[in-house]
């Protein structure tokens, strides 16, 4: 089961449970609703273009950003350059059901997430020689050593002509 809708400009064919990105759309409490039905598909591999009214309704999942597009106009020859950016915005929404002549498709419900165990810090270990002892065994630290310049490179001796 299928459908395909139209929203802004674009046409989607979705089914119940499909996540899709659209241009952004305002929704309330979550839910979206897209009355542009096209065409929905029936049983057995049958097509057709609704003749009652239709509905597909949707879950807004996520509202962003898109990816960067850069848009640059040029003509040679007459120093003529332009870049400009875009990120369109978009709203990710889960397709939840979709009706038609008194008949509803619905997707099925997602598992909910359980919250990852939080991890148990180190305890630390007091040692037990002082703070003073511990430092006189300490290697010299590595800024010491880098700083120690190399010794100059001889220069090669001359060729005999």
């Amino acid at each position: 089961m299928y459908a395909i809708i139209r929203t802004g400009g674009k046409q989607y064919r979705v089914a119940p449970g499909d996540v899709i990105r659209v241009e952004s759309t305002p929704g309330s409490d979550n839910q979206v609703e897209f009355n542009d039905v096209l065409a929905i598909s029936g049983g057995e591999g049958q097509i057709g273009k609704p003749q009652s009214e239709a509905r597909v309704v949707g879950q807004v999942v996520e509202q962003g950003r898109g990816a960067k597009i850069l848009v640059f106009h040029y003509k040679r020859k007459k120093q003529y350059k332009k870049l400009r950016g875009h990120r369109q915005n978009f709203t990710a929404v889960r397709i939840t059901e979709i009706a038609y002549d008194g008949q509803k498709f619905t997707a099925p419900e997602l598992p909910k997430k359980e919250p990852k165990p939080k991890k148990a810090e180190p305890v630390e270990i007091e040692a037990a020689e002082p703070k003073a002892e511990a430092k006189a065994h300490k290697a010299p630290s590595k800024k010491k050593a880098a700083a120690k310049k190399p010794e100059a490179k001889k220069a090669a001796p001359k060729k005999k002509k």
